[in-house]
């Protein structure tokens, strides 16, 4: 039997159900001495030394048509292969540093 894979947007979320609701509350309010850490131990100080923030993350692709000057267009394939990825790296490197800027 084939299965479908159904997906959500964070925005389109269908709401929770009350008994949903209700098992969420049931455990929120257990103690974490019963929570069976055994198949992902704690993390030593150590080891989140080396952490990467965000290393799986994959954020959905969209196909969209935007106009780019001709020179930036023929420098970034100038590059090889990629011109594509590099636009989006450049854009995510704006999106982090406005993210910094906006902290401080």
């Amino acid at each position: 039997m084939k299965t479908k894979m159904v997906s959500y947007m964070l925005e389109t979320l269908p709401p929770l159900t009350e008994a949903q609701r209700a098992k969420l509350r049931a455990l929120g309010a257990r103690p974490d001495s019963e929570i069976d850490f055994s198949d992902a131990p704690e993390m030593t100080g150590e080891e989140w030394k080396n952490a990467e923030r965000g290393h799986f993350y994959c954020p959905v692709k969209r196909q969209i048509t935007a106009r780019v000057d001709a020179d930036a267009l023929e420098w970034l394939k100038a590059q090889g292969k990629g011109y594509q990825s590099r636009i989006n790296a450049i854009l995510r490197r704006e999106i982090l540093e406005a993210h910094r800027s906006a902290a401080k």
